[in-house]
C-alpha cells in the first residue's frame, strides 16, 4: 500500500511506553496497580482501591485501564462488544536484518486479513485477522497452535507473508477477540463526571482496522493536558478547584466525543468491507476500495489535536 508520499512508522509499543516513562519524575508511576473499586470521598477526592490492598486517594481520576476499564463502569459505561473477528499478532526477529523495504504490505481474501510492516532492520510487526470458529476460540492460550492456523490459512500468501510468519518465536505471538465500544453511546453515555474521566481504550476502544488504537490515546493525552491545565493553572483564580477540574474534564469530553465517534465506526465498517466473503462486496473491495483505503487512513491519521 502506498501513502502519497507520507511515512508510515512502526513503533512497538515498549519502545514507546520506555520513551514516555523516561520523561517522568522518578517515582512517578506505579507498576502492577490494578483497580479493584472506587469510592467517593466527602471533599471530592476520589478512593481507589487496588487488588494489592492498598488505597490511592486522587485529586483528579483519569481512566486509562484499558478495555476492560474499571473507571469506565464507574461512569456507566457499557463494555466493549465482541465484533465476531479475532487477531493475531506477532513481531519476527531477523537477525542480521530482514532486507524488507519500510513498506505496509497487506492481503486480502478468503475471509481474512493478514499484513505485516518492519519496525526496524531486524524485526518485523504482523497481523492477522478472521473470523473464528467456536473450536478456535479455545486456542488463545496457545502460541504454537495459533502458529499452526496462521500458517494453514495463508497458504496462498506471498512467500515474504510465510517467510514472517516461520521466522516468529512461540513466545511472541498473540491473540485476542476484537472488541469495540458501541460509538453511540459516546454521544449520550459519560465520558467525564466531576473529577472522573477516561482515555485511550477505556474511552474508545476499537477494532485496529485503520491503525488508530494507540495513536488516538495519544491525542487524547494532549487534549486532556490542555484542557486540565486551563482549568488548574487559571491565573488569579484560587478557590472552587473542582468546579474547574469539572469543566476542564467536560471540555475534554466534548473534544474527544466525536472524534472517537469517527474512528470507531470507521474502524469497524472498513474492518467488515476487507473480510467479507460475499461475491459482490469482494468485486468491489478488490476493484475499488483498496485504492480508496490508503487515502482514507492517511486522512484519519492526519487529525490535528491542537497543540498544549
Amino acid at each position: 500500500m502506498s501513502f502519497k508520499g507520507h511515512d508510515i512508522r512502526c513503533v512497538q509499543r515498549r519502545s514507546l511506553l520506555e520513551t514516555l516513562a523516561k520523561e517522568l519524575p522518578n517515582g512517578t508511576l506505579r507498576f502492577s496497580s490494578k483497580v479493584v473499586s472506587i469510592d467517593e470521598s466527602e471533599d471530592h477526592f476520589k478512593r481507589l482501591h487496588l487488588a494489592n490492598g492498598a488505597i490511592l486517594k486522587t485529586k483528579v481520576l483519569i481512566g486509562c485501564d484499558g478495555v476492560n476499564s474499571v473507571v469506565a463502569k464507574w461512569l456507566g459505561l457499557q463494555n466493549p462488544v465482541f465484533s465476531g473477528r479475532s487477531a493475531i499478532r506477532g513481531n519476527a526477529h531477523f537477525k542480521g536484518g530482514h532486507g524488507f523495504e519500510p513498506k505496509y504490505r497487506q492481503f486480502v481474501g478468503k475471509g481474512v486479513r493478514s499484513g505485516f510492516l518492519p519496525c526496524d532492520d531486524e524485526n518485523v510487526y504482523w497481523f492477522f485477522t478472521w473470523t473464528p470458529a467456536t473450536k478456535e476460540e479455545e486456542m488463545e492460550d496457545n502460541p504454537l497452535k495459533l502458529k499452526q492456523l496462521v500458517t494453514s490459512k495463508l497458504k496462498d500468501a506471498s512467500d515474504e507473508m510465510k517467510s514472517v510468519i516461520e521466522k516468529t518465536l512461540l513466545d511472541d505471538i498473540i491473540s485476542s477477540p476484537l472488541r469495540y465500544r458501541k460509538p453511540w453511546e459516546l454521544l449520550w453515555g459519560n465520558i467525564s463526571k466531576g473529577n472522573v474521566c477516561v482515555a485511550g481504550d477505556a474511552l474508545h476502544p476499537m477494532t485496529p482496522d485503520i491503525g488508530q488504537g494507540g495513536c488516538s490515546a495519544m491525542e487524547d493525552g494532549v487534549v486532556l493536558a490542555r484542557c486540565l491545565g486551563e482549568a488548574l493553572l487559571k491565573p488569579g483564580v484560587e478557590d472552587g478547584e473542582y468546579e474547574r477540574i469539572e469543566m476542564g474534564l467536560k471540555k475534554y469530553g466534548q473534544e474527544r466525543k466525536w472524534r472517537s465517534f469517527d474512528l470507531i465506526t470507521t474502524a469497524f465498517m472498513v474492518g467488515f468491507i476487507q473480510q467479507h466473503e460475499g461475491k459482490v462486496m469482494s468485486y468491489l473491495r478488490d476493484k475499488f476500495m483498496l485504492r480508496f483505503l490508503s487515502g482514507l487512513l492517511s486522512r484519519k491519521a492526519g487529525f490535528d489535536c491542537g497543540k498544549l
